[in-house]
């Protein structure tokens, strides 16, 4: 990628008491080089500025030039925030995959739910999965001089014609060859693996487990773990796309399944290695595995105990923050996908419990999508107004921040909390964590309302 193509990297923060505040970086103004090299994303800014000495050209939201001259600490951090992590532009995916939720989505909504990521650079910082299909020789070379490990990967069968049928790629059938050279150069990989009843599962589903299990091993294991998930399809995907949904029949298939891999992974690794997407369990109307059961949580971004982990913290926080009664009566309604009613209803017993204070579990399907079994975070605007209208809500809703756009206020629908709250007429209070739920159930000052 040539040169031109960087742009400047725009600070939109600069942390209180940092080195960017003391040299008096403001918001709007945009790192052009530093040492003479123009960054082209975030892996770039943070192993440039790890440097002790750092000239850094910069321009000011005037568009005025400035050199800037500082000594610091080694890998002392600057303080500075940006726009955006790459510099360059997002490398975007070349895969044509009929699964994938992106060209699942209705036409007219905003542009960034159409972008379609397959950035290694993504998957690097923040966890996001990548396929491998448009990788260069020069980003190898990169990946491996920067030791860019681990990254996440949508793998989804390791057999070449089976893959490349998934990805619609034929780019896709280099996998098993990709995984070597991650083993020979010592670098890592998470997996994923997205079952399509009919093309990817039974068999082929313990073909690919039991191939990614042979690089789960010595000092640096080459596949580290492998997540187990779901297909999930809405009514805008396109009809000829030969994928069909995943029955409870099939969830029960599944689990027992991959339950027998794992149980052959944890004599050979002490480990289970492959792991289930709680949906499984929430599909199949089982109980969800004990919390032993997900070791440190490797495959957390991707559902895997998520549900589990919620739970203990609550349990957790519950005991230290929930009094015996309130001191004037209080009722909200909790919203959530119905796909986890069954967990969750223990956890508006417990806050059932404290006097005066009642908590109403509402738990919807998501018709804007055409599902009939909904995670919470798929959950829609739209859902909302059909779900709660004309009902008693009480003195207002909890609404799960993970329906939202990350810092925004936007459904996956693109309409608003204030536009909900207004169409119910009730008040909405977004909460991210289990202390925030609990504190608004508590009725403690909070600015988090709608």
């Amino acid at each position: 990628m040539s040169e031109t193509s960087i742009n400047p990297a725009v600070i939109t923060k600069v942390l209180p008491d940092s080195i960017g505040a003391e040299i008096g970086f403001e918001p709007g103004d945009a790192i052009i080089a530093i040492n003479g090299t123009q960054p082209r994303d975030l892996i770039d800014y943070q192993f440039l500025c790890a440097d002790e000495f750092l000239e850094l050209e910069v321009k000011d939201s005037t568009g005025k030039i400035h050199h800037v001259e500082l000594e610091k600490d080694y890998d002392e951090d600057l303080g500075l925030e940006f726009a955006t992590a790459l510099f360059d532009g997002l490398i975007q995916c070349n895969n044509r995959c009929p699964f994938c939720f992106i060209d699942q989505q209705p036409p007219g909504k905003r542009e960034t739910l159409y972008l379609k990521d397959d950035d290694y650079r993504l998957s690097f910082l923040y966890g996001s999965y990548l396929t491998l299909t448009n990788i260069t020789s020069k980003e190898w070379q990169r990946i491996e001089q920067m030791r860019l490990s681990p990254l996440y990967v949508s793998v989804h069968a390791t057999e070449p014609e089976i893959r490349s049928r998934l990805l619609k790629n034929p780019r896709a059938g280099k996998i098993l060859a990709q995984l070597n050279w991650f083993q020979e150069k010592r670098l890592q990989i998470h997996g994923q693996v997205v079952v399509c009843p009919g093309i990817n599962d039974g068999i082929h589903l313990e073909r690919t487990l039991l191939d990614l299990a042979s690089f789960h091993q010595g000092e640096i294991p080459a596949v580290a773990s492998v997540a187990v998930v779901p297909v999930g399809l809405t009514r805008f995907r396109p009809q000829e796309d030969e994928l069909i949904p995943v029955s409870q029949e099939k969830a029960t298939e599944v689990i027992a399944q991959v339950s027998k891999l794992q149980e052959k992974f944890r004599q050979q690794f002490g480990s289970n290695f492959a792991w289930l997407a709680d949906e499984w369990f929430l599909i199949a109307r089982q109980e969800l595995p004990p919390e032993s059961h997900y070791e440190d949580y490797p495959q957390i971004g991707n559902g895997v105990g998520s549900i589990r982990q919620f739970i203990k913290q609550f349990n957790k926080t519950a005991s230290k923050m929930l009094p015996k009664s309130l001191e004037t009566n209080r009722t909200l309604t909790w919203v959530v996908g119905n796909a986890v009613e069954q967990a969750f209803t223990p956890l508006v017993q417990q806050l059932n419990q404290v006097e005066k204070l009642t908590v109403k579990l509402t738990a919807l399907n998501s018709n804007y999508w055409g599902q009939k079994i909904t995670v919470t975070g798929l959950l829609t605007g739209q859902d909302l107004i059909e779900g709660l209208k004309g009902k008693e809500l009480g003195d207002g809703i909890l609404l799960p921040s993970l329906m939202l756009k990350h810092d925004d206020t936007r459904f996956l629908d693109d309409l608003t909390v204030a536009e909900v709250a207004k169409e119910l007429e009730i008040r909405i209070f977004t909460v991210a964590n289990v202390a925030e739920l609990i504190k608004i159930c508590l009725n403690f000052n909070h600015d988090n309302y709608k």
